[in-house]
Formats: C-alpha cells, sequence, structure tokens
C-alpha cells in the first residue's frame, strides 16, 4: 500500500490560516508534530522513488516557522509544507520540489530556481549558439503534455547585457529562472496515486535535466569542466 498525505495536512494549515500566531500553535503543536511526521514519511518515500532512476544526494525539508526579519508579512507561520530534492553535483544539475498548501495551491516544480552568475551566463551562452536542442525537449508531446512547453520564472525586460536584442533566441536567454510547475488540486493531493503521480512527473523532465547537466559540465566546445 502506497503512502498517502493525510487529509489532517490541509484541515491543520486551514486553521492555522485563521489562528497564525503563536499562542494557538503552541496550543496544537503536539497535532502539528503528528502531521509533520507523516508527511516527512511522504518526503522520503519521494527521495526513494527518485533515487530509483535518479542520483538525489539530499532532501531539504523546509520548517514551518517564517523569518519575518525583512518581511511585510509577521505572520510567524507558514500555512504550507514544501521540501526540495537535491541532485548530486557538479555531475548532474536541476532539482525537484514539492509544495503542500489546502486550497487546491499544491503544486511539484522543476529546474533551475537561482542558477549561480557562472550557470546563468554558460546557458545564455548556450543558447545563443544553438537553441535548437532545447526547442525540440520542449516541443516534445510527452514532455509537454505533463510540463508544458515553456519556462515560467523571472527575466529580464529586454536583453541582458552583452546579447543582442533581435537574438531569435532572446526569449530563451532573458530568463534569469528555467522552471515548470505543475499543480494539483486538493482532491488530486490526497488521492491513493499522488505519489506514482509525483514520480512518473519528475521521470519526464529527465530529458531536460540531461541535457543542462551536459551543458553545465562541459564548455561551449563541448570539453568537460569536471574530472
Amino acid at each position: 500500500m502506497s503512502l498517502v498525505v493525510s487529509k489532517e495536512v490541509f484541515s491543520f494549515f486551514k486553521k492555522l490560516e485563521k489562528n497564525n500566531n503563536r499562542d494557538w500553535f503552541n496550543e496544537h503543536k503536539p497535532e502539528f508534530k503528528t502531521i509533520e511526521g507523516g508527511v516527512k514519511l511522504f518526503y522520503n518515500a519521494i527521495f526513494e522513488n527518485l533515487n530509483k532512476h535518479d542520483d538525489i544526494d539530499k532532501l531539504k525539508i523546509f520548517r514551518i516557522y517564517r523569518d519575518v526579519r525583512f518581511s511585510k508579512n509577521k505572520l510567524p507561520y507558514k500555512t504550507h509544507f514544501g521540501g526540495s530534492f537535491h541532485r548530486t553535483k557538479p555531475r548532474l544539475r536541476g532539482g525537484y520540489y514539492l509544495h503542500l498548501q489546502p486550497n487546491n495551491e499544491s503544486f511539484i516544480a522543476t529546474g533551475f530556481w537561482e542558477p549561480a552568475p557562472a550557470d546563468l551566463l554558460r546557458i545564455r551562452k548556450e543558447f545563443e549558439m544553438d537553441d535548437s536542442e532545447i526547442r525540440e525537449i520542449l516541443a516534445n508531446k510527452k514532455f509537454n503534455s505533463v510540463w508544458g512547453d515553456s519556462f515560467i520564472g523571472d527575466e529580464v525586460k529586454s536583453a541582458p547585457r552583452g546579447f543582442a536584442k533581435d537574438h531569435k533566441a532572446i526569449d530563451l536567454i532573458k530568463k534569469k529562472q528555467y522552471i515548470f510547475t505543475k499543480k494539483y488540486t486538493d482532491k488530486e493531493v490526497l488521492d491513493a496515486n499522488f505519489l506514482n503521480e509525483i514520480d512518473s512527473a519528475f521521470k519526464a523532465i529527465r530529458p531536460f535535466f540531461d541535457y543542462m547537466s551536459d551543458v553545465l559540465t562541459t564548455d561551449l566546445n563541448g570539453v568537460s569542466m569536471i574530472e
């Protein structure tokens, strides 16, 4: 029997949304710790599944406590669970993420959230030199039936410094992030097949990850930069 996300996850966060204060949370902390324990088992099951077909060296489940030091929003607690799965560097690049939040706000995400400056420049240079392979990946029906046919994420308004505004790949070059997301309803998250659904979606991203890993471990002449 596969692991499932308990309906108590969403019901707890719905109550926390209405009572986002330390007194209420401390009173209900035992309930939260029980729910958190079940969610950690679910994330670890994803980790184990990923390592059957990928090489993941780290799972990070984010804490519920918000860092309010530099935020206008001073509510002390998050009303979602989030966890990331890191592929083993330097050979493999990219990462996976699962976000669990009520009111049909759950999603999975893959890609490159904050590429290091050197990596971002290398990606842009690759697209400037040849954008055919990445466009072939994005146009693949099996791939875009899961992840769509375009990146989401921040981008510069026109063109990064040193790149032509009228380059044929400027739509790719001006990106600052290379992310794909897939949203889920509460009903879908609570379904018994959700664990398998996540794994199937993550498997579908591999052509993109294989391509980007090759780009980010070689120079523009295709020479490996890792030992």
